[in-house]
Order: structure tokens, then sequence, then C-alpha cells
């Protein structure tokens, strides 16, 4: 299983950890974690790493 630390891109904050789902929707981003729980940032994916499980966003 890949999972992945979210973070905002402006000053590189962590948004969710474990994160196992991402689900865009036009600039509505939803975050889901390993148990379920879900977190909406208006914004966009800015990068993914899953080499080293990153993911960036840029939040409005």
């Amino acid at each position: 299983m890949c999972l992945a630390t979210v973070y905002k891109e402006s000053d590189n904050t962590v948004i969710m950890q474990n994160a196992a789902r991402i689900d865009v929707d036009g600039d509505t981003v939803t975050i889901t974690d390993i148990i379920g729980d879900e977190t909406k940032i208006q914004g966009r994916i800015l990068m993914v790493d899953l080499a080293n499980s990153v993911v960036k966003l840029v939040c409005d």
C-alpha cells in the first residue's frame, strides 16, 4: 500500500498524513486517509512524488 503525506505548498505545512486517496472535482481536492477521514481543500495539485510519498497542493 502506498500512503502519502499531503503538504500545503506555500508554507510546507502538513494537510494530512497517511493519505490513501485523493479526488479532484474542479478546484476542490478531497483527501481521504487510511481510516476514512476526509479533508476538503480549495486548490489544485502541484506535484505528486510517488517514490517519496509526497503530494503538494496549491491552496486558494
